[in-house]
């Protein structure tokens, strides 16, 4: 490898690692990634844990039956949000 490919070489590896820095997630984004991350996820299980209860309220005899499966149901919905939102933005 003669000098002036030795330089291109280097040079092309410089641009590289510059354009990777620009392109580097800040910590405000990581945060703010993180934090729709899990509203995504907690919001449908708290709807769900409070949607239930309501039901369950309504019920003439003790039950928590509504509670538990509008929980399970919130879980599963977080969960697809979350691997929807993460296949879109990565």
């Amino acid at each position: 490898m003669d000098d002036k490919q030795l330089r291109k070489s280097v040079e092309q590896q410089i641009k590289r690692m510059q354009r990777a820095e620009k392109e580097r997630p800040t910590l405000l984004a990581q945060s703010i990634f993180m934090g729709t991350l899990s509203l995504l996820f907690v919001l449908p299980v708290i709807i769900g844990a409070y949607l239930g209860n309501w039901l369950d309220d309504k019920a003439e005899s003790y039950s928590i039956l509504w509670t538990i499966g509008l929980i399970v149901v919130g879980l599963i919905i977080g969960m697809v949000n979350v691997y929807l939102y993460v296949r879109e933005h990565h």
